[in-house]
């Protein structure tokens, strides 16, 4: 028996000083009669709702800042880092205000990643991304609603692939970026992380908002930031924009597979998944050859 092995068995039988919640079942119907899970996802629609409301205002505000033609300039907006903060810091709000309620989770990549771990099942999966979806088509409704001339001068802050780069790089920076955030998603969150290190106070929300700010940093430039399919549906539907909409594959595509890389890494590679799977497995053999 290897060590890998031996100590996949001690894990087993010896005690924890965390505790791994069991998995989820794919098919939960009972959730259907909580009311507790319709209040989750009433909280999803509302979080993404006010996310996409603040930042969709905070891009459209900074290309009317510095519109040259309207008398703008580059130092009176708040530039691209100002709209990284303020996804970041709104996703570091939602989060904390959320995830008590239904996990903070804004973001179907995130709800998809966390369902391929089952952490979540699939009726939760597909309601929270129902809700995400509506609920960043009515905060960017508002937008509209609010501002109707800058929105549909300034592009609605609709997700599109910039001029000179390709749909690979384009795919790539969704997948790398999604990647980032729900592996930081899944490490914020974990359980065993949580006891190990339970000497740090990290906040879980602040390293997810750090990591959406970070990740806005680097692709803004190539497609707007997607990372969140919500996010650009809302802003096509509202926006309908051909652009917009033979684009709109890559911020689901890319975002999905990020997700699923992620869930996977930190899954099976991080915390041996498929090694204490496989040990699992050989014990109960050996059991019934004993």
């Amino acid at each position: 028996m290897t060590k890998d092995e031996e100590s996949i068995e001690d894990e087993s039988f010896s005690g924890k000083d965390y505790l791994d919640p069991p998995p989820v079942k794919m098919f939960e119907a009972r959730e259907l009669k909580k009311w507790s899970f319709y209040r989750a996802v009433i909280a999803e629609f509302i979080a993404t709702f006010l996310f996409l409301y603040v930042t969709v205002l905070t891009v459209i505000g900074f290309k009317s800042q510095t519109d040259a033609k309207a008398g703008g300039g580059a130092c009176a907006s708040v530039g691209l880092l100002g709209i990284s903060w303020a996804f970041g810091g709104m996703i570091f709000i939602l989060v904390y205000c959320t995830a008590g309620i239904s996990g903070g989770h804004i973001n179907p990549a995130v709800t998809f990643g966390l369902f391929l771990a089952s952490k979540v099942s699939l009726v939760r999966a597909v309601s929270y991304m129902v809700a995400q979806c509506l609920g960043a088509t009515c905060g960017v409704g508002l937008v509209k609603l609010f501002q109707s001339t800058y929105y549909n001068r300034y592009g609605g802050g609709a997700n599109m692939l910039s001029d000179g780069y390709n749909v690979g790089v384009g795919v790539g920076a969704e997948i790398i970026g999604t990647f980032v955030l729900v592996y930081t998603v899944f490490s914020a969150t974990d359980p065993k992380r949580n006891a190990r290190d339970s000497h740090i106070p990290v906040l879980a929300p602040l390293p997810i908002g750090f990591s959406v700010f970070m990740v806005h940093l680097a692709t803004i430039p190539i497609t707007g930031t997607g990372i969140n399919p919500a996010r650009s549906f809302g802003a096509a539907v509202i926006y309908n924009n051909k652009k917009a909409w033979d684009d709109q594959w890559i911020f689901w595509v890319g975002p999905f597979v990020g997700a699923a890389i992620a869930a996977f890494y930190h899954q099976f590679v991080l915390r041996a998944g498929a090694m204490k799977a496989y040990g699992s497995v050989r014990s109960q053999l050996h059991e019934l050859h004993a």
